[in-house]
């Protein structure tokens, strides 16, 4: 097929009459090229992010007019040699004289003691007493044990005093920008935890997180699971029936909150909503204009003044954290994780995302839903830096902070990439540090994700699917393959699926069953049967 166009078509995509003129022969000249060749040079050497989002699309639809959809979706993204070599997954393949991911998942999957031996190894996992087997499925593959005779606290893998770099960048009220050493964390961190143990609270009690994602809830969050407590974790978004619905789940022996939260502008009650919740004993911050009950206690009186704490040893499968389906359907499922969980989400981040020591990752959450507390996993594990950021993450305002804290990986939900797109958030700034993005949570539009792609200069979008009880995802795209937009290209490294039809028989058409044992699987839920909501009446393969 001949492809061209036309000075015409270029001003129609919104380009001025004079750059139309100056660049139609150059995009001419790359589309007799194969179509992968053609558009590596047209996205490298032409389409910049400051040219309309029309003339991407345009281009991107010609190039691949005639591509060959056998080999898969048409790809805006493509990793060189030298790229793929360099990435995490490249070096680990090169340790294991691997030479293509396939191979590699396979091996994985096929070997996964090796593999994740590994991933801790990689990922710096801290025990305070080594574990002498890696899983054990004495119990059946249903109720896998992993790191079997250790003993550990992950909050000790999350920070290390040493580290003079910042564990978190974040934007304050007043729009400036602030950060927090790791040293810092941990100091903050430990007095947290001296006032959970001063205030009588004993290992294996539950205490709920009713609060944005700030510098002070991260704290809060890694300061329960050092004194071996128990978050529960709680949406700062939601009604009092719902919040007291999760305190009564979680068997809540106190809770953490706020005055209020900002939204576009606006101070909405947090800690009013707490109360009509029934909630036990508050410890609310910026509680300046209003009166606490007799049994409540302000921040800064619940603080420690001893900032060391040595964190509690535990089990590896004692819980650090209950979290929440989202109950649309009835009853919100209540799911444990446990101190192997944030193996899973430190594992995807270093592998699919490629984070490592001096990132800066950002993913607009909340520690209510799964992905808060796997940006304090993922990032913190990883050595890279958190970037929080207290406000709508649809306004101009949330772009700029991404733009000016040089965010290296960046976390969505397609209606946010959406909005951008619709309010042109992002004209005009400087994305050009993003490496990656990931996005989950929604089925992702690929017109969307290729605008997305398309504003940092074309990086991958790592589409992310999995769930609160995988502790991470089951597929996903990955840093080492070619990204389309809006496809995933792999299951998760360590992890394995089938999809199959009524009748148990493998399809291409069907539905998903994952392949157990994995870290990061759930083995029970607090308030439902777990062999009955996720292996009754599946196939055994």
């Amino acid at each position: 097929m001949d492809k061209k166009i036309t000075t015409e078509q270029l001003i129609k995509a919104g380009l001025e009459n004079r750059t139309a003129k100056n660049i139609v022969e150059r995009v001419n000249k790359f589309l007799t090229l194969p179509a992968l060749e053609a558009w590596e040079n047209i996205q490298e050497l032409i389409l910049t992010p400051a040219f309309p989002f029309l003339l991407h699309k345009l281009l991107y639809k010609i190039v691949f007019s005639d591509y060959n959809l056998k080999s898969g979706p048409a790809p805006a993204w493509i990793p060189n040699k030298e790229y793929i070599k360099n990435t995490n997954i490249g070096l680990l393949m090169s340790e294991l004289k691997i030479n293509t991911y396939k191979e590699f998942h396979d091996w994985s999957c096929n070997n996964r003691t090796h593999f994740w031996k590994l991933i801790v190894k990689k990922l710096g996992i801290v025990f305070k007493k080594e574990y002498k087997e890696l899983i054990d499925l004495s119990g059946g593959i249903e109720s896998s044990l992993w790191f079997k005779g250790g003993s550990l606290n992950i909050s000790d893998s999350c920070l290390d005093n040493s580290e003079k770099t910042p564990a978190i960048i974040y934007q304050q009220e007043d729009g400036s920008l602030k950060t927090m050493s790791h040293a810092e964390l941990i100091s903050l961190s430990n007095r947290v935890a001296n006032g959970i143990t001063n205030a009588g609270l004993k290992p294996g009690d539950a205490i709920a997180i009713d609060m944005p994602m700030t510098v002070e809830s991260v704290a809060i969050y890694l300061a329960i699971i050092k004194a071996g407590c128990v978050v529960i974790s709680i949406a700062d978004s939601f009604a009092p029936e719902e919040i007291k619905k999760r305190l009564e789940l979680g068997g809540a022996k106190a809770i953490f909150t706020q005055e209020y939260i900002i939204r576009a502008g606006k101070k909405l009650p947090l800690y009013e909503k707490v109360l009509k919740a029934d909630a036990p004993k508050a410890i609310v911050l910026n509680s300046k204009h209003i009166k606490l009950r007799v049994k409540d206690c302000k921040w800064a009186d619940f603080l420690s003044e001893d900032n060391t704490f040595t964190s509690v040893s535990c089990s590896p499968s004692s819980f650090i954290n209950i979290l929440f389906s989202s109950g649309t359907t009835g009853e919100p499922k209540a799911i444990p994780w446990t101190h192997s969980t944030p193996v899973k989400c430190a594992m995807d981040g270093y592998m699919h995302h490629n984070i490592r020591k001096g990132d800066i990752v950002a993913w607009p959450s909340n520690l209510g839903w799964m992905m808060g507390p796997w940006l304090i996993f993922a990032g913190l594990i990883n050595r890279a830096t958190i970037a929080l950021y207290v406000g709508s993450p649809t306004s101009r305002e949330f772009c700029r902070f991404v733009q000016d804290t040089r965010v290296t990986m960046l976390g969505v939900v397609p209606s946010l990439v959406r909005a951008w797109r619709n309010n042109e958030s992002i004209k005009r700034l400087d994305w050009s540090c993003i490496k990656a993005f990931s996005s989950t949570g929604e089925c992702s539009n690929s017109e969307d994700m290729l605008f997305l792609m398309s504003r940092a200069g074309y990086k991958p979008v790592i589409e992310y699917c999995g769930g609160t009880e995988i502790g991470g995802g089951h597929i996903t795209g990955t840093v080492v393959l070619p990204s389309a937009p809006g496809t995933f290209s792999t299951p998760a490294l360590g992890l394995d699926f089938v999809v199959l039809d009524e009748d148990g028989s493998k399809t291409d058409n069907g539905e998903i069953f994952l392949i157990p044992p994995s870290i990061g699987l759930s083995v029970e839920l607090l308030n439902k049967d777990h062999h009955k909501i996720y292996f009754e009446g599946t196939p055994h393969h």
